[in-house]
């Protein structure tokens, strides 16, 4: 017998009820919905994105109210923020700090979702949705860092705008159609302000809404992979399953309480971080004709901007070397002409990289390292979801691939050097095999069997 989620008939909650589902999507989404009773640790981080989400909306609205998205008075109005308007060093803070704490979360709940396969069947839409809102995030967070105008802002908005340049044929367009300008300038920074303000905040709130729509559409995953819909009590509730509010409400405000007391203790002693959540050559005034001695991105950039850096025309040639091996690879398993495909491809690309720069492909590689996530529901091939049922060995990749990728965070943020480069290209090639290898590891070992029902130790 399927839950019904039954309606106040009676009062002002009554009233509403009968105009707009209020109470039944409370129960169909809170009280109602039915979460794994063995969630752990890494559940909290889901709550907390959307707790830093909040707050970025709610400091960023009264930061416009003060802000100038003019190149002439940009800066000084951050200053007068800053200095002049009552607590406004408290909301530039929080939303300074809240920029680099929501991508802390976010990369905490992916990783959550890798280990215990949360991408997987029946969550695919899940995981795409959270990947779009990943990718909007980047978004959001290029257009907002020029804003402050300052010395990192102006030239980091520079070069990574430029990059576009490296498209072949319509580069050189894009770019300037992007900056609206040939160099950054007040009209870059007009259009900046209206994708940072009013463009991306709506796709990001739409994304959101989508992705817990699906979430509770095919139910929350668990520690254990398995699937608590499958065995429901007479009245359709799961056996497994017990109600998000309050059960799991209290959970999420102890993770909130702790997360708010480090947020707290980062804006009132270290805002800066020491120049990784705000960089001390964007307390200087945007000077186009001054170039910083070293022009590095913030630091949950760094691992990408680290691959875009390393490659270099050896490591394209590298690079060729292993999409023709690949290409080769899809040609001696091919058994028709209809399975040609993946080949002709290989070799294109190859002819590609030939006749074009590595700055190019650099972008490509940076693009690239985002977009394998999409398709990572498809790529994985294991019979099982959790790490906890994988080959120990499986465990030893996720590690290493962990490690590369803080790795790659690291050199971004440092001055290039022949050893950090060539450290960084070895990081980004075991980055892509541990993608591009999936459908074939993740077949092999010896898998521990599932239990039938989740496993659960009361606190």
């Amino acid at each position: 017998m399927a839950i019904e989620h039954e309606v106040e008939t009676t009062g002002l909650v009554g009233w509403i009820d009968r105009r707009f589902p209020l109470t039944s999507t409370w129960k169909k989404h809170v009280s109602e919905y039915y979460a794994p009773k063995n969630f752990n640790f890494w559940y909290f981080f889901g709550s907390l994105a959307l707790l830093v989400l909040v707050n970025q909306i709610v400091t960023g609205i009264f930061l416009t109210m003060n802000y100038k998205p003019d190149a002439t008075l940009a800066f000084s109005s951050v200053e007068y923020i800053m200095r002049e308007v009552p607590w406004g060093w408290l909301i530039r803070y929080m939303h300074s700090t809240g920029a680099s704490m929501f991508f802390v979360v976010v990369y905490l709940h992916m990783f959550r979702g890798l280990m215990y396969g949360s991408y997987r069947k029946p969550r695919e839409l899940v995981w795409i949705f959270g990947c779009a809102i990943f990718l909007c995030l980047m978004a959001e967070a290029f257009f907002g860092y020029l804003l402050p105008w300052g010395q990192m802002s102006f030239w980091g908005a520079q070069v990574i705008v430029n990059l576009f340049s490296a498209i072949p044929f319509i580069g050189p367009d894009l770019s300037l159609w992007i900056r609206g300008d040939y160099v950054v300038s007040d009209v870059t920074l007009n259009r900046f302000f209206a994708f940072h303000v009013i463009a991306i905040p709506l796709v990001l709130i739409g994304l959101v809404v989508a992705h817990l729509v699906a979430l509770h559409e095919v139910g929350s995953n668990n520690p254990d992979g398995i699937e608590i819909k499958a065995k429901k009590d007479p009245d359709g509730i799961p056996l497994d399953g017990i109600p998000f509010h309050p059960y799991y409400s209290v959970h999420d405000f102890m993770g909130v309480t702790v997360f708010l007391i480090i947020f707290a203790a980062i804006i009132f002693f270290a805002p800066e971080m020491g120049g990784y959540f705000l960089e001390a050559n964007n307390f200087i005034p945007a000077n186009p004709l001054q170039t910083p001695q070293e022009i590095a991105p913030v630091w949950y950039f760094t691992a990408f901007y680290a691959m875009l850096r390393a490659t270099t025309d050896p490591f394209k040639i590298v690079l060729m070397i292993i999409v023709a091996l690949l290409g080769l690879f899809a040609l001696v398993r091919a058994r028709g002409k209809w399975k040609l495909g993946l080949p002709v491809l290989a070799v294109l690309v190859v002819l590609a990289m030939a006749f074009t720069e590595s700055k190019f492909w650099g972008v490509v590689v940076m693009g690239g390292a985002v977009i394998s996530l999409f398709f990572l529901p498809w790529l994985d091939r294991s019979p099982v979801k959790s790490i906890r049922y994988r080959p120990f060995f499986h465990k030893v990749f996720y590690g290493i691939f962990v490690l590369a990728f803080l790795t790659l965070g690291f050199l971004g943020t440092k001055p290039p050097s022949p050893a950090s480069t060539l450290i960084a290209q070895i990081c980004a090639l075991i980055y892509f095999a541990f993608f591009l290898g999936m459908p074939v590891w993740t077949r092999l070992g010896t898998f521990k069997q599932p239990p039938e029902r989740v496993r659960f130790k009361p606190h």
